[in-house]
């Protein structure tokens, strides 16, 4: 089993959620999960085909987008915002994703569960590469839908036991689940999100999203990749980056002639 929880944190806190101390008050136990947790999901019902439009007014070679349905958060549309609870610095803090927007670029992530296997390699991978991030004016939020005191656990747990040490970066609670719906990442019968990954610009628009099921890890290398390829682009709204693009590369040009400087120099 890929991604299975071991142990949970403890419900029972004071009304000071400062003085809760999950090092001492944690229970284990075993939870049982579906067979679906190991990434054998039944395939869900297909959806009505949505269209997807390419403009063509007479700045379409300088504004290559592709707009995305506006009934559903997908690439190219605007992300969803919320406010929610999340554990950063040992500190219980309000996350509110529209504070970022005319700021920073946001690499929004989901996962399923806290105190499971596949996922702090993923969170602490984000974590080491925090500066790298940030040098590119972008914040990392992490999104599961475990409680804040489930979060401050796990971060306080050692990382060679399998917890997470200190982050450089908020660690969200979604108990109510209602950001993972919004982004079309959550697994109803299961209350837990599929690994979505999400791109958000500083227009606060989406511009590119993974899911993976849960048991697959995701590559931090691929999205600073694609970070800095949208970042280019929008720079250089006359250019677009081929497969594999990468800062330094030859870009292209999105133009039948001018296209083939790029083909003729591979």
């Amino acid at each position: 089993m890929a991604c299975s929880a071991t142990s949970t944190t403890a419900a029972l806190v004071s009304s000071n959620p400062r003085a809760f101390s999950p090092k001492s008050n944690r229970i284990s136990q075993s939870l049982p999960l579906p067979n679906s947790f190991t990434g054998l999901r039944a395939p869900l019902l297909s959806r009505v085909a949505r269209s997807v439009s390419l403009s063509h007014n007479s700045h379409s070679r300088k504004s290559f987008v592709v707009k995305a349905s506006s009934e559903l958060p997908l690439v190219g549309n605007t992300a969803p915002d919320f406010e929610a609870e999340a554990v950063f610095d040992q500190e219980f803090i309000k996350v509110k994703l529209s504070e970022y927007i005319g700021k920073k670029y946001v690499i929004l992530f989901f996962y399923p569960l806290d105190f499971t296997f596949v996922c702090p390699t993923e969170i602490t991978a984000f974590s080491d590469r925090y500066e790298e991030f940030e040098k590119l004016n972008t914040e990392i939020l992490g999104v599961s839908t475990d409680s804040v005191f489930s979060h401050l656990a796990w971060v306080q747990t050692d990382r060679k036991s399998g917890g997470l040490g200190d982050l450089k970066y908020p660690l969200i609670s979604d108990v109510t689940k209602t950001i993972s719906k919004s982004y079309r990442v959550l697994i109803p019968d299961q209350g837990i999100a599929l690994r979505g990954l999400f791109i958000i610009d500083k227009e606060g628009v989406i511009q590119h999203s993974t899911i993976n099921n849960l048991a697959i890890g995701r590559s931090v290398d691929e999205t600073m990749r694609t970070l800095q390829a949208l970042q280019y682009v929008q720079e250089n709204p006359d250019e677009v980056c081929p497969a594999g693009w990468k800062p330094g590369d030859k870009s292209m040009k999105p133009d039948p002639k001018l296209s083939k400087d790029y083909f003729a120099a591979i």
